[in-house]
Order: structure tokens, then C-alpha cells, then sequence
């Protein structure tokens, strides 16, 4: 998901190693994304429902192409320039606003949401357009700039709409966006972006998906704090408050050993770099949205740790930590070329504790979880111990 231009001085990677660092700047740019997925999950803790769901994710894939975007630009963006700088605060402005009216993104503020997050894709490939490539404009900002346009019809046609059909509608714009990113924004008589086109610091590229795992993990840290706080302090509450943390815990453990560690030197090796760095932008998204689970699990366990488990908080309680085992089985892949045998022994022990859920209070399901995660974390760190693990990529063409 790339918007760097086609070619010129502006697109060239930077060849001082220490501009292969993010910026100072992208870090703060992070700040906001932390405010949006505490509003996600807080959104999706009080509204457990499938429709709830579906409509959460929605909203977590229009904030992550925002994200995803901005991270590449800032491989064609000098951020010393007060134009660059100027670039990146404008965006991080407009997505505050967006995350500022998230938790009403389906009700009386739906026309907003949309209009601003329109504008902040197509005001993002003009200003690719206009200031980094005035001479040349380059094809791939002209060819996000139409697909954005064409998605953006849905995204404010479905507020307009509200209602039932908004949700849909969202939808459909979303498998739009990701969609025609998939398959490199194709336009008749200009052809479509190829991975191989990328101009990418692999090892800042890197650095900056495992910076945005960390602020999902400092988000469920943030929620299991706060939830914390503002409930009645009691021993039970304080059992769960150490699960969850744990939980949290185990999910970084488990993700920086020793793939999320390799990442970079992966990418390094691969065939196909910017083909592996475009697979680990979609293998992290499906670790984020497990980990936003497990903020939403916090908010649900330390709120009320006992009494019975509705179904819709097993599914929460139990699919964030499935979800993030898939992500980071694919991560595996991604970086050795094969899926380690403790993720799917994970996903396994995970199914067959389901069926007990009926049974079991929220503290002790999630506590069953915790230790799904733990077991692999030892079968990770002795596996690791007896054999040296290098990155080893898939042929990619």
C-alpha cells in the first residue's frame, strides 16, 4: 500500500543507514493511532453483537489503510522539510478528528467520519501530485487517487444512506480500498502498481510495523488499567487484572521471538523485498485486530470477572488470542518459510476449550487462554535454544 512516487529524486530510498530509523516524527504521528484504538475497543466492548463486529472491523481497516499509507510516504517524503513535516501533521490532525468521532461513526456523526476520512486519502495523493512530482506526476498517487475516489462514493454515500444499508455499503468500500490495493490500484491505459515498483527501506518499514504491534499492546494495557481503576477494587478483579496483563505480555513475547526480531533481516534476504514488506503489512493487521480483542477481553474480565459467559465474550475471549496466532503464524511464514507447528497446537487447544465455555466464569476462560499463550511462549523459547533460527523468506516472483 504504497503512494511513493514512480520515480525522480524524491522516491530514491535514502542511502545514510540512519535514515533508515522512522522519524521522530512518525512516533508522535503514532500517538494519535493509540487514541483510535482505545476508541475501537471501548467501541466494540459495548457493542458485542456480530453487526458490532463487522462494523468495528470496518472502521480498524479504515484507520490501518491511513496508517499503512502514511508509513510508506515516509520513505519519499524528506520529514526535515517544513512541506514534509507539514504533510505529516495535517494527516495526523485529520485522524484525530476521525478517531475524536469514531464511537458515533454509525449514528449522528456518520456524514463527518466519512467526509474526513475521504479527505484525507484523496488530499494525501494530491499533494503527491502537486508538490513531490510537480514536473512528473506520478502514476501511482494518480492511480490510488482514482480507486480512493471511486471508494470514497461508498463511504460517503453510505452515511448519507445511514441506517441499515450504511454498514453494508462500508463494507463494500472497504473491500474496494483493499482490493484494488491487492492488485496494485489497476486503471485502464496507465496499468497497475507491481511490488517490484516499490521503493522501500526495508529496515524502517520493519521497524515501524513492530512499533505499531507495540501501540496496540500499550492499548490493551491502557484499557486493563483504566478499567481497573474505575471499578470496585477487589480480590477477584485484581485476579483478572493480572491475567489480562499477562495475556498482554505473553502476546509480545510471543511476537518479537523471534520472527518480529528477524523481520528486518528477512526482508533483506527475500527475492522480492517490497512483496514480503506488502504480505507483512497484512500479516500485522491480523495481529493487531487480535490484540485489540484482547484489550476488548480486559474490559470485559476486569469489569466482571465471574458469573456465567455470554457467548459473545467467549468468542471475544477466545478469538483475540486465535486471531493473533494466525497473524503470527503468517509472520512465520513470512520470515522462515514455514508455519511453526506451536501456532496451530495453539489454534487447536484454543477450539477445544470452547466447548466448556457455558460452564466457566470470564476470569478462568481467560485464564485457560493465558495459558494457550504461555505453553507457546516455552515451546517457542526451547525450541529456539536447541536450534539457531535464521530468516529464511519464500521464493516470491
Amino acid at each position: 500500500m504504497s503512494m511513493t512516487t514512480d520515480g525522480g529524486a524524491a522516491a530514491a530510498s535514502p542511502s545514510d543507514p540512519g535514515l533508515e530509523r522512522p522519524a521522530f516524527l512518525e512516533l508522535f504521528f503514532d500517538l494519535v493511532y493509540v487514541f483510535a484504538l482505545v476508541t475501537l475497543a471501548t467501541v466494540l466492548a459495548d457493542n458485542l453483537t456480530w453487526t458490532g463486529v463487522v462494523g468495528t472491523l470496518v472502521l480498524l481497516l479504515g484507520f490501518t489503510m491511513i496508517w499503512a499509507l502514511t508509513v510508506w510516504t515516509a520513505d519519499s517524503v524528506d520529514l526535515t522539510r517544513p512541506a514534509g513535516q507539514g504533510q505529516f501533521i495535517w494527516v495526523a490532525a485529520a485522524s484525530l478528528l476521525l478517531a475524536a468521532v469514531a464511537a458515533d461513526a454509525y449514528g449522528d456523526r456518520r456524514l463527518l467520519f466519512a467526509t474526513t476520512y475521504v479527505v484525507i486519502h484523496l488530499s494525501t495523493a494530491a499533494y503527491y501530485i502537486l508538490v513531490i512530482s510537480r514536473r512528473r506526476p506520478p502514476r501511482r498517487s494518480i492511480r490510488i487517487l482514482i480507486w480512493e475516489a471511486v471508494a470514497g462514493v461508498g463511504w460517503i454515500g453510505g452515511a448519507l444512506l445511514g441506517g441499515s444499508g450504511q454498514l453494508a455499503i462500508w463494507v463494500l468500500a472497504s473491500v474496494v480500498e483493499y482490493g484494488s490495493a491487492a492488485l496494485g490500484w489497476p486503471v485502464p491505459g496507465i496499468g497497475r502498481s507491481r511490488p517490484r515498483d516499490w521503493r522501500l527501506v526495508g529496515a524502517r518499514v520493519a521497524e515501524r510495523y513492530r512499533q505499531f504491534v507495540i501501540v496496540a499492546l500499550g492499548v490493551s494495557i491502557f484499557v486493563t488499567g483504566t478499567t481497573f481503576s474505575m471499578s470496585e477494587y477487589t480480590l477477584e478483579r485484581a485476579s483478572a487484572l493480572l491475567v489480562v496483563f499477562t495475556t498482554i505480555v505473553l502476546m509480545w513475547r510471543i511476537y518479537i521471538y523471534r520472527a518480529g526480531e528477524l523481520l528486518t533481516d528477512a526482508i533483506a534476504r527475500s527475492s522480492n523485498p517490497a512483496l514480503l514488506t506488502q504480505s507483512a503489512a497484512v500479516t500485522h493487521l491480523i495481529m493487531v485486530a487480535g490484540i485489540i480483542g484482547a484489550a476488548v477481553t480486559s474490559r470485559l474480565v476486569v469489569s466482571r470477572p465471574l458469573g456465567e459467559t455470554p457467548p459473545s465474550w467467549a468468542a471475544v475471549i477466545l478469538g483475540g488470542p486465535a486471531l493473533y496466532l494466525v497473524g503470527r503464524g503468517v509472520l512465520d511464514f513470512t520470515v522462515f518459510g514455514r508455519i511453526s507447528r506451536s501456532r496451530l497446537a495453539g489454534l487447536v487447544l484454543l477450539a477445544g476449550v470452547a466447548p466448556a465455555t457455558p460452564l466457566l466464569p470470564p476470569v478462568l476462560l481467560a485464564l485457560l487462554a493465558m495459558a494457550v499463550l504461555l505453553l507457546i511462549a516455552v515451546a517457542n523459547l526451547v525450541s529456539t535454544r536447541r536450534n539457531t533460527r535464521t530468516p529464511a523468506p519464500p521464493m516470491l516472483r
